[in-house]
């Protein structure tokens, strides 16, 4: 089973900044789009921001402006950088990969979650 492996989360103040990373194994990240989404107790869970491997990058409008994704292809990570956080930013993020297989089948790989609390 593939892997994708987060670091970053943590408590922080409203205001503060996280910084968020997820490492995937390089036969997925290199043709993968990757994503951080996010759900806490009361919600599904939701797209935050998503990175193409063409570099192509889409946020959810609750973040935009605050949010940076960025992808490190000679790490094969994914980082979510995380500026003038709000308490309603509290929420276990999840690095998520998607990707085409050969056969043509669709693929989708997920992190273990790292909670993010931001206290007012």
């Amino acid at each position: 089973q593939e892997q994708l492996v987060e670091s970053g989360g943590g408590s922080v103040q409203a205001g503060g900044s996280l910084r968020l990373s997820c490492g995937a194994p390089e036969s997925i990240f290199s043709a993968a789009a990757m994503g951080w989404y996010r759900q806490n107790p009361r919600s599904q869970r939701d797209m935050v921001a998503t990175i193409t491997s063409g570099g192509r990058i889409n946020y959810a409008d609750s973040v935009k402006g605050r949010f940076t994704i960025s992808r490190n292809d000679a790490k094969n990570s994914v980082d979510l950088q995380m500026n003038s956080l709000k308490p309603e930013d509290t929420a276990v993020y999840y690095c998520n990969a998607n990707l085409e297989a050969s056969d043509h089948r669709k693929l989708s790989y997920w992190g273990q979650g790292t909670q993010v609390t931001v206290s007012s």
